[in-house]
């Protein structure tokens, strides 16, 4: 068994194997340790003995036994109450609305209690099972930052005593934003590790998207669930055309239609179509408004990308920040040039983050300032967090120098 099978269950099964054991403590931060012990007792032994017929039930008793190993150990809890624990998620299950444990976990996570930032690091930990440095590096925030935040939401969990479990109807409102940051982070992982990665980070897309669509079917008339599960399928529909047979990116004005997905693409399509029709739209919905006037382009050269920048302005209302508007500056050059997007992209506080100074690049490139555009072009591909996208910035500065 290699270590990327071993990474694909840990992909697949952390999060749920959290929320049953969680289920059966009623303390996340056992859950978690007993989770962890579990992961690095098969990092032992599958090498030699095989991958398990059911890994992620392997993992889940291996881990609840684990769990009541800590309760014998400690005096406060005694081997009645240990074994009381594991009754108590074996015959009494508790009501479940959402019919999938990692969905459940999610809105768990995301008590109003919490905010905002660290109910979304703490999903992302918990649920996901990424690490602090890739959740840092979703919000462009120092690794040690990050860390201090998803243990200040532990601890606020722990010392207020509150309870992990399935919120009632009329809370779900106020923890959805939460829960969508979340599912669209999850996919944003996959999505960017997925040039040159692990196969397995591929995986967090397709759990992203699952669970967008279990959420529509819970809420069909929530306008940003639409909107999310819309962005992420107009999304999937390009991937196969995003990289060359090199695994090298492939920018979206270069990309090979014929190879985008006809079914996600109508699919997302059809959604959007219907949520423009509705009025108000939130940022998800716009997001994937942009994404459909791309996709329905039948050449880049067709792109109406005056529509485009009156969506960002949209977006740059409903959800400002400077990554909208770095966005917005690539539609912006498209309809008034250059310089005036240069001039909205300089000053921007996103030094350190290499899609804004791959912006940069292509800008100076565009006004013929060679020297310095191949200057962010290896900035760029220094920060670059895949391969596939470096190796595409490498190139790109390469073809200005010769």
């Amino acid at each position: 068994m290699t270590a990327d099978a071993l990474d694909a269950v840990f992909r697949e099964e952390y999060g749920r194997a959290v929320s049953i054991v969680l289920r059966t403590t009623g303390d996340l931060g056992l859950a978690e340790d007993a989770v962890q012990e579990a992961f690095a007792v098969a990092a032992q032994h599958w090498p030699d003995e095989g991958l398990p017929q059911h890994p992620g039930a392997w993992i889940i008793t291996t881990a609840r036994h684990r769990a009541v190993d800590r309760f014998r150990r400690e005096a406060a809890r005694g081997e009645k109450e240990a074994e009381a624990a594991l009754l108590r998620a074996a015959s009494e299950p508790e009501p479940d609305p959402f019919g999938d444990d990692r969905l459940r976990l999610l809105f768990a996570c995301c008590h109003p209690a919490l905010a905002m930032p660290a109910r979304v690091a703490l999903a992302l930990r918990i649920l996901a099972g990424l690490t602090t440095a890739q959740i840092a590096s979703a919000f462009l925030v120092a690794e040690a930052t990050m860390g201090q935040r998803i243990s200040r939401a532990k601890a606020k969990i722990r010392d207020a005593g509150i309870p992990f479990r399935i919120p009632p109807a009329d809370e779900l409102p106020a923890r959805l934003a939460g829960v969508l940051a979340v599912v669209y982070l999850v996919y944003n992982e996959g999505y960017s590790a997925g040039l040159g990665a692990p196969p397995a980070r591929a995986g967090l897309c397709a759990e992203a998207v699952r669970l967008a669509r279990i959420l529509r079917r819970l809420l069909p008339d929530e306008p940003e669930v639409r909107g999310l599960l819309a962005l992420m399928l107009l999304s999937e529909a390009r991937r196969d055309a995003r990289s060359g047979a090199d695994g090298v990116l492939v920018p979206l004005d270069e990309q090979d239609r014929s190879r985008w997905d006809a079914s996600l693409l109508a699919e997302g399509l059809g959604i959007v179509k219907v949520s423009l029709g509705r009025g108000l739209l939130g940022p998800y919905q716009l997001q994937a408004a942009i994404q459909a006037v791309h996709c329905a382009a039948p050449s880049p050269a067709a792109t109406d990308w005056r529509r485009v920048l009156r969506l960002y302005d949209l977006l740059a209302e409903a959800a400002p920040g400077p990554v909208v508007e770095l966005n917005r500056a690539v539609a912006l050059a498209e309809v008034a040039g250059p310089r005036e997007a240069l001039d909205a992209v300089d000053g921007l506080p996103l030094a350190g983050y290499h899609v804004f100074h791959a912006v940069r690049a292509d800008l100076l490139r565009r006004l013929g300032r060679t020297e310095e555009a191949s200057a962010e072009y290896a900035e760029a591909a220094r920060l670059a967090p895949s391969a596939g996208e470096r190796r595409f910035l490498e190139r790109r500065g390469a073809e200005l120098d010769a």
